[in-house]
C-alpha cells in the first residue's frame, strides 16, 4: 500500500517510516501542508495519516479540502489535541480514525491495517486471484502455496495490479505506486512488468498490456 504521513515533528516522522514500510507500505513524508497538497494533487495514496499542528497551518484544512472536492482517501489523525472538540470536527470533517499522542505503534499498525482493509472492502489483509495470494500488510506473496520471494518494487507492482484485478490498472498509479513521488523513466513500468511476467509463467495469470492505458491482471482462458 501507498501511505502519505504529513508530520512536522522528525523524530515521529521517522518512527512511523520505520514501523509501517517493513509491512510492505512505500511512504511519502512531507511536514507542510504545502506539500502534502502538491503530492495528494499529483498522486493516489491508499492511506493519509495527518497531523493537526503544521507550521504552515492546521492539518484539518487539509482533510476540509481533500472531503470537498470528493477525495475519499482513508485518514487518520494523529494529534497531541486529545481534547473532545478536536475529536469531533475532525470526525465530522471526515477523518476515518483518531489518535492521540503518545500512541503505541502496535496500536497505530492494528488501525492502520483496518483502514486499509475497510478501504478494500475486504475482511482480512489479503488480495488473491486464482493461485495467487498477496498480504500486503506481512509482505509476503504466495503462488499455488509456495512462497515468491518479490523485491519491493516488484511486490508494490503485484499489489498494484490485484488492487484492480479485472479490469484495467492506471499505468499512472502503477508507476507511482512503485517508484514513489519523484521522476520515472520512459520504460522503468515495462521493465518491472516484465519480471513479473516471467513470474507468473505456468500459473494460468498473465499481465496484459492496454496501450496508453496500462495493465490488466487476469486469469488465462481455460
Amino acid at each position: 500500500m501507498r501511505l502519505i504521513i504529513v508530520e512536522d515533528d522528525p523524530m515521529i516522522a521517522r518512527s512511523l517510516d520505520h514501523a509501517l514500510s517493513p509491512l510492505g507500505n512505500s511512504v511519502d513524508a512531507f511536514s507542510r501542508l504545502k506539500d502534502a497538497r502538491a503530492a495528494l494533487r499529483h498522486d493516489r495514496f491508499d492511506l493519509l495519516l495527518l497531523d493537526l499542528g503544521l507550521p504552515d497551518g492546521n492539518g484539518l484544512e487539509l482533510l476540509s479540502e481533500l472531503r470537498e472536492r470528493g477525495d475519499k482517501t482513508p485518514v487518520l489523525i494523529l494529534t497531541a489535541r486529545d481534547g473532545i472538540e478536536d475529536r469531533v470536527k475532525g470526525l465530522d470533517l471526515g477523518a476515518d480514525d483518531y489518535l492521540a499522542k503518545p500512541f503505541s505503534l502496535a496500536e497505530l499498525e492494528a488501525r492502520v491495517r483496518a483502514l486499509l482493509r475497510r478501504s478494500q472492502q475486504r475482511s482480512d489483509n489479503r488480495l488473491m486471484l486464482g493461485p495467487l495470494c498477496l498480504d500486503p500488510m506481512a509482505g509476503t506473496a504466495t503462488l499455488d502455496g509456495v512462497t515468491l520471494a518479490l523485491p519491493r518494487r516488484e511486490r508494490r507492482l503485484l499489489e498494484g495490479l490485484l488492487l484492480h484485478a479485472g479490469s484495467i490498472a492506471p499505468r499512472e498509479m502503477l508507476e507511482s505506486r512503485v517508484f514513489s513521488f519523484g521522476d520515472v523513466g520512459s520504460n522503468a513500468l515495462e521493465v518491472y512488468v516484465s519480471r513479473l511476467r516471467k513470474r507468473l509463467q505456468g500459473s494460468g495469470l498473465h499481465i496484459r498490456t492496454f496501450r496508453g492505458l496500462g495493465y490488466r491482471l487476469e486469469e488465462a482462458p481455460t
